[in-house]
């Protein structure tokens, strides 16, 4: 089965879980190729990428910033395809595509990816890149099954920016789309998106990489907390950071690790400084999975306070509560997006509302008060996740889906 990626960039370190999709889909004899914007996080790499070669299966398509310069770039190109050239201009209307997908990145795209464009399933990450897949299809620039898989951000802020009838045509045209959550299938839906074509498909952990352990109190006496994620509103670092400190001055020993970088870094230092928490939160930057597991391993709680961002921007499901829940670390967490579908309020972690700090408090020490409670619900999270969440598992459902739809016609 030859499967085509269309992704924004890669590799991405915060993106495991399309990785992980691509290496399981190898492993199981698939051929694979990436097409990507760019790439993404290049100076730290998953070891999966050089242990699989993927960036020979990947190909970047550099966006000029003028239509001269394309044409330039591209005119031996244009002419060697002239045949199809009526068609690739066809496919310049700003109307069909909406502001985040331009006409002179859909031209490159579809020049650059004229001679491998034969494939079983075409798999589309995130909403706007099932728009351009759409598009490349329909003029006859790539053929196979259009898949679409839609993750948080392309039904919150991404349709608020561009409109609520932005993915109409791809609805129409798209043979499947995959949703992480019951909760972004009910988005879906409500967006007029046939029902029988959406097919939830969970995000996973490899069970093998995150393995569940036995905790031993920390050197120091302090209670260890963590939260892995990129540095941007919708993480809400903010009020986890704001938590952690309101414990911290009532005399509670502990210890935050913040594990990410973004673009409220600077925000985030500045928030550390103004409550006087340099000595508790530590902010590492980005880490590599060996070092994410080393860290999971050595915390006793993670803490993911997400947040509807001002924008609209929300999650779908942070992988990372997997993980942590995988290695047996009770969660703290929030009532956002699909989390709840994943974390059992008063099993396997605490669910607090968004932006509410004192209950996020009351979680915490909770946790802290009680060393049972954090292993019972540590026990409860690994077997949630053996049992629903298992990479390995979903990989073969994800080839049995891709089959379903091919033998479908």
């Amino acid at each position: 089965m030859r499967v085509a990626f269309l992704l924004n960039a890669f590799p991405n370190l915060s993106e495991t879980f399309i990785l992980n999709q691509i290496t399981g889909l190898i492993n199981r004899g698939c051929e694979v190729d990436i097409y990507a914007d760019c790439a993404a996080n290049v100076s730290q790499v998953h070891p999966d990428v050089e242990q699989y070669r993927l960036c020979e299966r990947t190909r970047y398509l550099p966006i000029p910033n003028n239509y001269a310069r394309l044409l330039f770039a591209r005119l031996g190109l244009l002419f060697a395809g002239l045949w199809k050239a009526s068609q690739i201009m066809h496919s310049l209307n700003v109307l069909k595509l909406g502001w985040r997908v331009a006409p002179i990145k859909l031209l490159d795209r579809a020049i650059s990816g004229m001679s491998r464009g034969h494939y079983d399933i075409i798999h589309c990450h995130f909403g706007p890149n099932g728009l351009r897949g759409m598009l490349l299809r329909e003029h006859g620039i790539i053929h196979g099954k259009l898949v679409t898989t839609f993750y948080g951000y392309d039904v919150s802020c991404y349709l608020r920016q561009v409109g609520q009838h932005s993915y109409d045509r791809l609805f129409q045209q798209g043979d499947l789309f995959i949703t992480i959550s019951e909760t972004m299938r009910r988005q879906l839906t409500e967006l007029g998106c046939d029902e029988t074509k959406i097919h939830i498909h969970h995000l996973g952990v490899d069970l093998a990489m995150f393995p569940s352990i036995t905790r031993r109190p920390s050197v120091d006496g302090r209670l260890r907390i963590v939260t892995i994620g990129r540095l941007v509103p919708k993480k809400g670092i903010e009020y986890g950071i704001r938590a952690v400190a309101q414990l911290s001055r009532a005399n509670c020993p502990l210890s935050y690790t913040i594990v990410g970088d973004g673009d409220l870094r600077a925000h985030v230092q500045q928030l550390i400084r103004d409550l006087d928490m340099d000595n508790v939160v530590n902010l590492v930057g980005w880490k590599q999975q060996p070092e994410i597991v080393n860290i999971l391993s050595h915390s006793d709680i993670l803490l993911t306070p997400s947040v509807t961002a001002r924008d609209g921007d929300q999650e779908g499901t942070p992988v990372v509560i997997m993980e942590g829940m995988a290695m047996g670390l009770p969660v703290v967490s929030t009532l956002h997006s699909g989390i709840p579908e994943v974390v059992q309020d008063g099993i396997s972690g605490c669910l607090v509302p968004e932006r509410d700090v004192d209950a996020m408090v009351r979680a915490l020490a909770h946790l802290i008060e009680h060393p049972q409670a954090r292993a019972e619900m540590g026990r409860a999270g690994y077997e949630i996740i053996k049992a629903r969440y298992d990479i390995n598992t979903l990989n073969d459902h994800l080839v049995e889906i891709y089959q379903a739809l091919l033998n479908a016609t």
